[in-house]
């Protein structure tokens, strides 16, 4: 008897999992509301510009108001990081129909709820739409710069990408595999 799957195959149409288009999804909406909860939180309870010590001077909040992008860089061109952040929101949600893989479906889920967590922050916030500025707070001991939850979820997801990558796992789930003629340590596929 046959294993249910949760893949759909039409005549012509590429298979979709379902349950890589919700692990995407919850990933994305935990990341999304997880983002702007603190971020909430961070403009009722601390001061612009005061830092409080969480661990020390390990980890500290400093609430600062974001008008680039990492590192402050791009200030006067916020409106150009709304646009790109809105293209990489819709090319994710037109390409995760092709995402088979529940590691790169994580992937793109943590991508996704960050860079709309962000987004929103430039649709959104002061000074105005399209140019609002994005709220950082959080700061770790000798790294350069201070950031939130949905910059650790985009940093996170580049990070697991080069994984997958560098293990040659594909959208699918499958693995790539390497030519014989180039890496002698690969032992030979089964085709059966």
């Amino acid at each position: 008897m046959p294993e249910p799957t949760d893949t759909v195959t039409t005549a012509g149409k590429a298979r979709v999992s379902y349950r890589a288009l919700a692990i995407l999804a919850v990933v994305a909406v935990c990341v999304y509301l997880l983002d702007q909860v603190s971020k909430f939180l961070v403009i009722e309870n601390l001061t612009e510009g005061v830092t409080v010590d969480v661990i020390g001077e390990f980890l500290r909040f400093t609430f600062v108001r974001n008008p680039g992008a990492a590192f402050s860089i791009g200030t006067g061109s916020t409106w150009i990081f709304a646009i790109l952040a809105s293209a990489v929101a819709v090319f994710i949600l037109v390409f995760a129909r092709r995402i088979r893989s529940l590691a790169w479906a994580g992937l793109f889920g943590l991508l996704l709820g960050g860079n709309l967590g962000n987004l929103t922050d430039r649709l959104l916030r002061e000074p105005g739409f399209g140019t609002g500025h994005v709220i950082d707070f959080i700061q770790v001991y000798l790294f350069p710069a201070i950031f939130n939850i949905a910059d650790i979820a985009i940093v996170s997801s580049m990070g697991l990408f080069i994984i997958l990558t560098i293990r040659g796992v594909q959208l699918d789930g499958t693995r790539a595999v390497r030519d014989k003629k180039h890496d002698d340590a690969v032992e030979p596929v089964d085709p059966a």
